[in-house]
């Protein structure tokens, strides 16, 4: 083996994806992203909430000190 023998196994590196580009790319229209909804929003964060249930953070009991002045 030399050293300008060496590459990649064939289908190592994949080319980037550009999705919402048409129809015809195969990832457009909704971007693989499903129909609507939160999770098809642009901007939306969902981390942490449960569907409206009182989400883990909040039903856990605070600890420590609380400084006001850095509130």
């Amino acid at each position: 083996m030399k050293l300008n023998d060496i590459r990649d196994n064939s289908g190592a590196r994949h080319r980037r994806m550009r999705i919402g580009r048409g129809i015809g790319s195969g990832k457009g229209k909704t971007g693989g992203r499903g129909q609507k909804g939160a999770k098809a929003r642009s901007g939306v964060s969902v981390n942490g909430f449960e569907g409206g249930q009182m989400p883990l953070h909040m039903r856990l009991p605070k600890r420590g000190f609380n400084n006001k002045k850095f509130a």
